[in-house]
């Protein structure tokens, strides 16, 4: 389906994101949004993944941001040179399956190819089954075991990673 638009976020989305994740976490018992304590980048969301030599995209419908996913160069030690790292996957549970997750992924993965990116990684929350499923869907893999958040959530991660093509950039 083609009713959103898939566009960088502005600064002003903090808000909106803000509710995707928090009614994410309402779906799971012991999953708590604070978003000052835990998430003060929702103030300038855009800006704060610009400073990363990233993008957050949100998804556009008529009723508003559906859905949001951000690709930044990942800061995590064991990451390949050139790795990059996909942030802030959210759909409105009413927007599910309707084709966004997909296309936020798709603009990502263009993007990491453009930026040259020889893989993408992500941390998800392991209670996310249904976020595991269309990441492997999308081709990434588990990697390695949980690792703990010690956030008010009490989170433990998977990683998942997603080889890309020799990394090359792309040109024109």
């Amino acid at each position: 389906m083609t009713d959103f638009l898939i566009r960088p976020a502005s600064d002003a989305d903090g808000d909106a994101i803000a509710a995707l994740i928090a009614a994410a976490f309402a779906e799971y018992e012991g999953c708590v949004f604070d978003r000052a304590a835990e998430f003060p980048e929702l103030d300038a969301i855009a800006s704060h993944f610009a400073g990363r030599g990233g993008t957050i995209w949100v998804a556009q419908g008529s009723e508003g941001v559906v859905g949001s996913m951000a690709l930044a160069p990942t800061r995590d030690a064991d990451a390949p040179t050139g790795g990059h790292e996909i942030f802030k996957v959210y759909v409105a549970r009413a927007a599910r399956r309707r084709g966004i997750a997909r296309a936020l992924f798709d603009t990502a993965l263009s993007a990491a190819r453009a930026a040259g990116a020889s893989e993408i990684r992500l941390w998800t929350d392991t209670r996310f089954t249904d976020a595991h499923r269309f990441y492997e869907r999308c081709g990434f893999t588990r990697h390695g075991a949980a690792r703990e958040c010690h956030d008010l959530s009490a989170t433990w991660e998977y990683l998942y990673r997603l080889p890309l093509a020799a990394g090359r950039k792309v040109e024109g």
